[in-house]
């Protein structure tokens, strides 16, 4: 019995314009069959044992003929696996997806198609475009910008859509376009109607080129804008100085290096996406079991002797707790233990596992956490401390100073990657970071020996540095580096915010200058 083929659509660009149901889908795909235009962040959706298969689709270089596309998606069918069709924007608009289908039915293959926001909306949305506005536009028309050329004439009634009130919208009119634009002053469309032409819309090197379809052709030589691009034609157009939004914001055409783990780099990069930057995940540490879980075995049996649990990260939560799991054991066994953690986002680790920290200090850092237990400890009480296997020595050294018996055991270890990400490597060797964010020493350390230690002081010459909090930009200070954003609070929300505070004050002053 044949599988299945989902033909979904991408949206144009943002991966988080993808639809519930396309993700879904994705994440249950044997075989996922991508194009050019869908996004590669959408890939890691994908299972890690489903095959990828590019097959191009891009202006003027096909990977893939349409005809071996769509033989490959029956074949693989015919393999009994769920396979996905991934193609940007929408499948059935511009996408030849109709094709695809009707290959599909032809050889009584199962599909079902999964709509996505199609970029004839989307990009324009993104510019500041709304294709249609009361007023202004009741009507919006979609035109491909790129006829089969095999043809040898055109399908499109160019005198009657010159003719047309409200929003035109040409998908894939590069090549096409000072021909295509002189096709609707021909037939007679004013030549002072607003117009743009929007390159790779969606994404963080989205630009925009404005005009008139008298000049817009020319504007855009002049940018020397290249496919993807969409115009739009229509007094709308006119509206985006007023309403653009998506290059207004305050890390706009920014590239930002993440350096956290490939696991906790979600919420740093999201809101660093959000605030406008294009996001570079290099990830400086790997987060593996001890070389050795005596020590942490010996303290899970023993637990009843301790009086207090401490975590000082996230990590640390996550690997004792499952050890302790794999041990067969639960929360029952660490009921009667009072529990600290050195920040928010140690402390909202334990709520995810239903446990409230007792004590969070102020300040998030090692000494400030020592200051914090020590008028709630007695001398002689027993401390438990899983941590990394090497970190630093402030907070035992402390409390041992205040006669308290401190365990510490390593329940994880911390080491760099083998490699850098090929993706990344374009923008280290081209010098094309602006932003370098590093949320603990040990991020610092083995970025610096992940990328050479000339190399790491070179990038931070060019690039603004932020350091999640003092201990951070000391361990920066090893290598001559000062940071130039450090937050109030030592949190990674404050860090996003402190990096893009730096640079709305750096755009006003300039501005003011």
């Amino acid at each position: 019995m044949p599988g299945k083929v989902y033909l979904v659509g991408a949206g144009p660009g943002d991966p988080g314009l993808i639809t519930v149901k396309g993700r879904e889908v994705l994440r249950r795909a044997g075989v996922v069959i991508y194009d050019q235009l869908a996004s590669p962040e959408l890939l890691k959706e994908a299972s890690a044992d489903a095959e990828l298969i590019y097959v191009g689709k891009k202006a003027g270089a096909h990977a893939l003929p349409q005809e071996e596309i769509n033989r490959l998606l029956v074949a693989k069918a015919r393999e009994a696996a769920v396979v996905v069709r991934l193609k940007g924007g929408d499948p059935f608009v511009f996408g030849r997806g109709g094709e695809e289908a009707e290959a599909l039915a032809a050889a009584g293959v199962p599909f079902e198609v999964v709509p996505g926001v199609t970029s004839a909306v989307a990009v324009p949305a993104y510019a500041g475009i709304p294709v249609t506005h009361r007023g202004l536009a009741a009507l919006v028309t979609f035109v491909t910008g790129h006829e089969d050329p095999t043809k040898g004439k055109s399908d499109i009634p160019w005198e009657h859509l010159a003719r047309l009130p409200g929003t035109l919208v040409f998908l894939m009119g590069v090549k096409n376009l000072a021909e295509n634009c002189a096709r609707l002053l021909a037939g007679g469309r004013a030549p002072e109607t607003p117009a743009a032409l929007i390159q790779e819309g969606t994404l963080p090197t989205q630009r925009t080129v404005s005009g008139t379809l008298a000049d817009i052709a020319r504007r855009a030589e002049e940018a020397a804008v290249s496919p993807p691009a969409i115009l739009v034609v229509g007094e709308v157009a006119g509206l985006r100085e007023r309403l653009k939004w998506w290059e207004t914001r305050p890390l706009w055409g920014k590239v930002a290096v993440v350096t956290r783990t490939r696991q906790q780099a979600g919420a740093l990069s999201r809101r660093l996406r959000e605030l406008g930057a294009r996001v570079v995940e290099i990830p400086a540490l790997m987060i593996l079991p001890p070389e050795d879980f005596a020590p942490l075995d010996q303290a899970l049996t023993s637990l009843w002797d301790f009086h207090w649990l401490i975590f000082t990260s996230a990590n640390g939560v996550e690997a004792f707790f499952r050890r302790l799991w794999e041990q067969g054991r639960d929360l029952r066994a660490v009921g009667h233990l009072r529990l600290a953690a050195i920040g928010p986002a140690t402390a909202q680790a334990l709520e995810r596992r239903g446990l409230r920290a007792d004590i969070v200090p102020g300040s998030f850092v090692a000494e400030e956490l020592a200051q914090a237990l020590l008028p709630h400890v007695r001398p002689g009480d027993r401390v438990l401390l899983p941590r990394a296997a090497q970190a630093r020595e402030a907070l035992p050294d402390i409390l041992r100073q205040g006669g308290v018996r401190v365990e510490v055991v390593p329940a994880y270890r911390m080491a760099p990657p083998p490699d850098i990400p090929p993706e990344a490597r374009p923008f280290l060797e081209e010098g094309r970071v602006d932003i370098l964010t590093f949320a603990s020493s040990a991020t610092v350390h083995h970025f610096a020996a992940l990328v050479g230690r000339e190399r790491f002081i070179a990038l931070a010459r060019q690039a603004v540095v932020a350091a999640i909090g003092p201990i951070t930009a000391a361990s920066l200070g090893e290598y001559g580096i000062t940071p130039q954003v450090q937050p109030q609070e030592y949190t990674i929300p404050a860090l996003a915010e402190a990096v893009a505070a730096h640079f709305q004050a750096r755009r006003e002053k300039e501005e003011a200058g």
